[in-house]
């Protein structure tokens, strides 16, 4: 059978593979009866033959392919020529699609992507020979929801308040592995009662850094009401404008550097080297934000932040918390720059 699983919410799409796994037999078997192919670089050839090997001592055997989907994203827009003839890109994904057609009965193949458009030609071949299943981020209230659902799994009917709910996604934002390695360690620490918005702040590790993370995307993508909430939000816990600034700007500059070395094609591993960036989460979200904004974008915030780090130092405002309001309000009206 062929699985096709997509979205930006990775921690459901991997929930879902797991399924996947589970649905297959013993976890013992599948270790010898799995093949992971990089969707990059596979050939009709070798997948067709992934597929057709017959499984070791077990009824079934898993396939899984990362990656193959975006060698078939959708060019940027331009100028459409005339030709009866077909696309190169239409050659190359129909062997593919030929090779995943009369799938064996003992084998389940997963193709994984992140976000894929629907307009992508190969996933488009491939609709009707597949269950394909989204997994687009989870909005505001969708995220409180997924919360609540995963306290009570957590904690065999724990509860949380919906203060506490409020403010782990406002710490958090949507970033789900996060979320749930938080819960568990929160309902581990209340010990079967709800919890609170004091135990929140008392146990969520990282909740400044993780929330400088979020509202570096709220300005850049110009959710000024959300940035401004979560800076109330640190301000409420303590945070001086100065260490706000401080943080925002550490931030950028991150971003700023990995963009770079990615555009002269530094690899992965040699960035967070470089960088010093030894926490997982701090370096993923550093990756993506990268990936996701324009360097002429991060120049612009980078420098508005040193701007207004001079005016909190020489109370050019004299409140240094109305300039960090001023400064989150103008860089979210200014809009994100295309990458």
């Amino acid at each position: 059978m062929l699985h096709i699983l997509i979205g930006e919410n990775d921690f459901s799409l991997r929930q879902a593979l797991e399924e996947i796994k589970k649905s297959i037999g013993d976890p013992a078997s599948l270790m010898s009866n799995t093949t992971v192919l990089e969707g990059a670089k596979v050939t009709p050839e070798q997948l067709r033959s992934a597929c057709e090997t017959v499984p070791f001592l077990a009824d079934k055997r898993l396939v899984v392919v990362e990656g193959l989907l975006e060698r078939f994203a959708p060019k940027g827009r331009g100028k459409k020529k005339k030709s009866s003839r077909p696309s190169d890109s239409s050659q190359d994904f129909q062997p593919l699609v030929d090779s995943m057609k009369d799938l064996p009965p003992f084998t389940e193949l997963v193709i994984i992507g992140g976000d894929v458009k629907s307009s992508n030609q190969l996933l488009l071949g491939l609709a009707s020979l597949a269950k394909v299943r989204k997994f687009p981020m989870l909005k505001r209230e969708e995220l409180r929801s997924w919360v609540k659902q995963r306290v009570t799994q957590a904690g065999q009917g724990s509860g949380i308040s919906e203060k506490a709910v409020s403010l782990i996604v406002g710490l958090v934002g949507n970033d789900l592995w996060t979320l749930a390695n938080e819960i568990d360690k929160l309902v581990l620490f209340t010990e079967g009662r709800a919890i609170e918005e004091a135990d929140v702040r008392a146990v969520v590790s990282h909740a400044r850094e993780v929330s400088i993370f979020t509202m570096v995307d709220a300005i850049m993508e110009s959710r000024v009401g959300l940035a401004q909430e979560l800076l109330q939000q640190l301000f409420q816990q303590g945070m001086t404008p100065a260490h706000i600034l401080v943080m925002l700007a550490r931030q950028a500059r991150i971003i700023l550097q990995v963009r770079d070395m990615r555009d002269r094609n530094v690899a992965r591993g040699a960035i967070q080297n470089k960088l010093g960036l030894t926490n997982d989460f701090v370096w993923s979200k550093a990756w993506d934000q990268a990936d996701k904004y324009s360097p002429a974008r991060l120049n612009e915030v980078y420098h508005k932040l040193l701007e207004a780090d001079i005016a909190v130092k020489t109370g050019k405002y004299g409140d240094p918390e109305l300039v960090l309001d001023i400064l989150v309000a103008e860089l979210g009206r200014r809009g994100a720059v295309s990458a």
